[in-house]
């Protein structure tokens, strides 16, 4: 019988963001300075608006974190640290993914993570949600397990019955080998209330190792409105490819039946690593949370044209630039390490 859950829209209230903290036993090495610093004022910046959850690695690592964040003044009463040993810090994809069910209250869904196809270790972040739940983390909020690999920045859902993905990365025989897109969009009924499976054949940034997550690509801002990457220069590798995938968002319909407003963001300049490979810069991995919408910067011109562009998909919250560079350095962003808790409350 099908389960009557529905899988919120970030918009939709939220109780808390979850931040695994990055620690010296996962892939940072001599960044791990910068990237504390950008997750202090991840905890800073949200705890403004909502519960801050953070996982710590151990004892003396949440020590650690408690002064980052004492020294950085931030809302102490709106942080909460744990106890749960982590392989690397990207909770969009290890951490819970939230449903309401009929009544609507909450339901953890726990879903397996394969550290992307196996590229990366992830013993411990398949066990991170599990380990948190046990210590309370999320309240009395039951936890379903789910045999099905599944990371949280694969899906978009914009609310009223649609789901947005990439068939690079939910097809990829890495994952779920088993299981096409009717099996997919099954189970995507049945675990989150969706009507349409959106699939795009096209995206993918240079230097990504996701198999070209939705949210480094195209992102709902409310039930009708998309915003995505655009490159605009016609001689990046990526300009052809992100052509064909606007032509595609063009092609869908929201639950109206009607195109979808689409919303170009800002190209940023290209950035390397010390090797010289392209990091995947992309201003679509903002983060919605209450009351606000955190944008990653990279320290390029296009910066504040990014800020001024979701200004304008976003008129009723406030506007907030993280500098993001020392996250895209591991190939992820703002979005990929958080993860948005809802709250009881219907969007």
């Amino acid at each position: 019988m099908k389960k009557p859950y529905r899988l919120p829209p970030e918009w939709a209230p939220q109780r808390g963001i979850l931040l695994t903290w990055p620690h010296t036993g996962g892939d940072w090495g001599v960044q791990l300075p910068e990237v504390e610093s950008v997750f202090v004022e991840l905890a800073v910046q949200i705890g403004r608006f909502e519960e801050v959850i953070i996982a710590a690695r151990e004892e003396s690592h949440r020590h650690h974190i408690e002064s980052l964040l004492a020294a950085a003044d931030a809302r102490r009463d709106r942080i909460s640290l744990y106890r749960a040993p982590s392989n690397d810090s990207w909770s969009r994809d290890h951490g819970p993914i939230t449903v309401l069910d009929g009544r609507s209250h909450l339901r953890i869904l726990d879903f397996t993570f394969n550290g992307w196809g196996g590229r990366h270790p992830s013993r411990l972040d398949d066990r991170l949600t599990r380990t948190l739940h046990r210590q309370g983390a999320f309240g009395e909020i039951p936890l379903e397990r789910v045999d099905l690999v599944l990371e949280g920045g694969a899906i978009e859902v914009d609310g009223r019955g649609g789901l947005l993905t990439t068939t690079r990365c939910l097809l990829s025989p890495l994952r779920n080998p088993d299981l096409g897109c009717q099996a997919l969009e099954a189970l995507f009924a049945e675990l989150f209330g969706i009507e349409r499976t959106m699939w795009l054949e096209n995206g993918h940034l240079a230097g990504d190792d996701t198999d070209s997550h939705i949210d480094t690509l195209a992102r709902f801002c409310n039930p009708t409105t998309i915003a995505y990457v655009s490159c605009d220069d016609p001689h990046d590798e990526h300009f052809h490819e992100l052509r064909e995938m606007e032509a595609e968002l063009r092609c869908l319909r929201d639950a109206d039946g009607k195109p979808y407003t689409l919303v170009p963001l800002p190209w940023p300049e290209p950035l390397y690593d010390t090797s010289g490979e392209r990091l995947p810069a992309t201003y679509a991995n903002f983060l919605i949370i209450n009351g606000a919408v955190l944008i990653p910067l990279y320290g390029t011109p296009r910066d504040q044209q990014a800020l001024e562009v979701l200004a304008g998909c976003f008129p009723d919250r406030q506007i907030l630039g993280i500098h993001c560079l020392p996250l895209i350095r591991q190939y992820g962003s703002l979005h990929c390490a958080t993860m948005q808790i809802p709250s009881h409350r219907r969007s």
